[in-house]
């Protein structure tokens, strides 16, 4: 059998992935993409000085980072061009004190965070990974500051119980979240032989040793390379060891954690970096292109980094004021803007049919999918689902739709929280995907490049676009 080729931005995501084990690593890995394409850092809690022409970006909390490029014929009160995306998933967060001792094992404890299929976390090979704050002493200074960590190799499992020892669990499992999603770290004995020839000395010089298992501890210095009494705090978070990969018998599928929402997150970022990557890509951009991506998507948005947050009105505030003193140029802005609202869809499941309405069944390989709701769980609305797809049409590029079946409960995005707090046209959509909130799920690597290809064309192709659309005279 001849070999398969894999698209490059197909392998690129899954580089993202691989990379992108938490929020904080995915907006790492997109500063770090953002600043190699020649991005400018701005801080918000600093003035700005933009010119046009010019890109730029900020993060909040180091989980949300949004990113712009200014068109050289970019005037204030001219719209700004958004793909807004989130960078977290379901997960288990370690909780304030995490340490839990039964049964001679040393234990983890965990919270869950969104709405994980919780099931799917037994039995696999997790690790730890997400911020620190680390106190350094220099020449009798104390400063602190927060450091990604990232353990490689498997240190968790949560096991599950012997069918011998539950005979009824193939006729129903139900996860009790708080006794059972508890991770196993190791075993008393182990952690105690381990300890007393511990490089670093004893645990009794472990401030945290009370909160945290000191063998936790010192594997996380280790890893920064600091004394684990430096470590003051931390917000971790169990993950999955299994890499990303593409799959299938022909190369069709990629299978990995977190493609809710890290591959529309991917797709937006590579999408306006290639847009933008050259100096004429912006010479008669008359607007700003724009990615935004989200923290706390997963918990409702309700955050200081969240898309409920002042954030996004924040960010199109600052650069109109950038350009004029003028406060009636900020309305006028959001009125001539647009946002892609970008979160994977629901895909037809063969197994399970029925829980899609004979109408709306997106596939793999079909393209983004418009989302739709009568009760605005969704924010399409007539206008924005037909400027994507005549950006489609030009392209050819393939769109689905999507509905909600009558007797099922409608899920939401960030599109309609922006949608009305900000009060921008909005369209929602995504890619389709299986297997969501899964530690473990799957999408189709030809919707990875119609994504991006699709988003790409949106950066290139609104402005002229929305010259010719009129709705309000």
């Amino acid at each position: 059998m001849a070999k398969i080729e894999v698209n490059p931005v197909v392998l690129d995501l899954i580089n993202f992935l691989n990379l992108s084990p938490t929020a904080f690593h995915a907006v790492d890995e997109a500063k770090r993409r953002l600043q190699k394409a020649g991005y400018e850092q701005v801080l918000e809690r600093e003035d700005w000085k933009l010119e046009a022409g010019k890109r730029y970006f900020f993060t909040r909390n180091h989980s949300t980072i949004v990113a712009f490029a200014i068109g050289k014929r970019y005037v204030a009160g001219n719209g700004f061009h958004i793909v807004g995306a989130h960078t977290d998933s379901p997960c288990l967060k370690l909780k304030p004190v995490s340490k839990v001792t039964k049964g001679d094992y040393l234990e983890v404890g965990v919270q869950t965070y969104g709405g994980g299929l919780w099931h799917t976390w037994f039995d696999r090979d997790l690790t730890v990974a997400g911020r620190v704050m680390i106190r350094e002493d220099k020449s009798g200074s104390v400063s602190y500051s927060h450091r990604l960590v990232r353990i490689e190799e498997p240190i968790l499992r949560i096991p599950t119980l012997a069918i011998h020892l539950d005979r009824g669990v193939n006729d129903g499992f139900k996860v009790n979240t708080q006794s059972h999603l508890v991770p196993v770290l190791a075993t008393s004995i182990k952690a105690e032989l381990n300890k007393e020839v511990a490089e670093n000395g004893p645990a009794e010089k472990i401030s945290n040793n009370s909160r945290h298992h000191s063998f936790l501890l010192q594997m996380i210095a280790n890893k920064l390379g600091c004394q684990p009494d430096q470590i003051c705090d931390f917000e971790l978070q169990a993950c999955d060891t299994q890499p990303s990969i593409v799959a299938g018998a022909t190369k069709e599928f990629v299978f990995s954690g977190r493609l809710d929402n890290l591959c529309m997150s991917f797709c937006s970022l590579k999408a306006l970096i290639d847009a933008t990557s050259s100096e004429s890509d912006l010479e008669d951009e008359s607007g700003v292109r724009m990615v935004a991506l989200f923290d706390h998507e997963e918990v409702g948005s309700d955050s200081a980094q969240g898309a409920g947050s002042p954030a996004m009105l924040d960010a199109l505030s600052r650069i109109t004021n950038s350009f004029t003193s003028d406060s009636k140029m900020l309305p006028k802005a959001i009125q001539r803007s647009f946002l892609v609202s970008a979160d994977m869809a629901h895909a037809l499941h063969p197994n399970y049919m029925d829980k899609h309405e004979e109408k709306h069944q997106p596939k793999f390989h079909g393209g983004l999918v418009i989302k739709h709701n009568a009760n605005q769980r969704y924010a399409t609305n007539a206008v924005t689902a037909f400027i994507f797809r005549e950006i489609a049409m030009k392209h050819n590029l393939p769109v689905q739709d999507f509905v909600v079946r009558n007797d099922m409960p409608c899920g939401s995005t960030i599109g309609p929280i922006l949608a009305s707090g900000v009060g921008i046209r909005t369209i929602d959509v995504g890619a389709p995907q299986l297997s969501m909130h899964s530690i473990r799920e799957m999408c189709a690597v030809d919707d990875v490049k119609h994504s991006y290809e699709h988003f790409k064309a949106f950066f290139q192709e609104f402005s002229d676009l929305d010259t010719n659309i009129t709705v309000d005279i």
